[in-house]
C-alpha cells in the first residue's frame, strides 16, 4: 500500500489524523481494487469492509456512503497546509502552483495511478456523478475560504467569488485530459492552466 503521508513526502499533518487518513486509505485502496474486479454496481460496502478487515459500521465511521470512499481525496488536506504555508509575497495562483508542485511532485507513481482511478470513476458512473457535484460544491467553498484567507477579503466577496470559481474552472477543464489520457502529464496539465488563467485567460 503506497504511504504518501509521512513526513519526508510532504506537509506535516498531526499523528491523529495521519491515523485516520492511513485508516481511510487502506480501506479506499481495497475498494478500488474490488471495483476494478467486479465493477463499482457491483460492489456492496459489506465486501470492501471484510477485504480491508474491517466491519461495516467501522466502513460507515469513515466513510458515509459508498460513494465517499471513491470521493475521499488524501491530497487535499496536504494541498491545504502547503497553500497556507507559501511566501505571503507569492500570488494566490503562484501559491496555489507552488503547493501543488510540492505535494503532487512527491507522490509515487502508483498514488499519481490511484487519483485517476478515482476521477475516471467519477467521470463515467452516474451515481458518483450525482455524489460529486455535492462534493465538488464543498471544495468550492474550502477554496474561497483558503482565498479569502490569503487575500484578507471577506469569503462572500462577490469578485472573491468570481476569482474563485475561474481557478477551480480552470483546474476542473484540466482534469478532463488527465482523465481521458492515461499518458497525460498530471503536474504539467494542471500548471499550464493555472498559467493560462495568471496570463488573463487571453486567446
Amino acid at each position: 500500500m503506497p504511504q504518501p503521508l509521512s513526513p519526508a513526502d510532504g506537509p506535516r499533518i498531526g499523528l491523529r489524523e495521519r491515523k485516520k487518513i492511513k485508516t481511510r486509505l487502506a480501506i479506499q485502496e481495497h475498494a478500488l481494487r474490488l471495483f476494478r474486479e467486479h465493477g463499482y454496481e457491483k460492489t456492496t460496502v459489506e465486501q470492501i469492509a471484510e477485504a480491508a478487515e474491517v466491519s461495516p459500521s467501522t466502513f460507515f465511521r469513515y466513510f458515509p456512503t459508498k460513494e465517499d470512499v471513491v470521493l475521499f481525496d488524501v491530497l487535499d488536506p496536504m494541498l491545504i497546509e502547503s497553500f497556507r504555508r507559501q511566501p505571503a509575497s507569492l500570488s494566490p495562483i503562484a501559491a496555489l502552483r507552488a503547493a501543488m508542485h510540492e505535494v503532487l511532485t512527491s507522490l509515487p507513481p502508483e498514488v499519481i495511478a490511484d487519483q485517476r482511478e478515482r476521477g475516471q470513476l467519477v467521470y463515467r458512473v452516474p451515481e458518483l456523478q450525482g455524489a460529486w457535484i455535492g462534493d465538488l460544491l464543498r471544495t468550492v467553498r474550502l477554496m474561497q475560504g483558503l482565498l479569502a484567507e490569503r487575500l484578507g477579503r471577506d469569503i462572500d466577496d462577490p469578485q472573491l467569488r468570481a476569482y474563485t470559481g475561474a481557478v477551480m474552472g480552470v483546474l476542473m477543464a484540466a482534469m478532463i485530459p488527465i482523465l481521458e489520457r492515461p499518458d497525460a502529464d498530471f503536474v504539467g496539465e494542471l500548471d499550464q492552466a493555472l498559467d493560462f488563467l495568471e496570463g488573463g485567460l487571453r486567446i
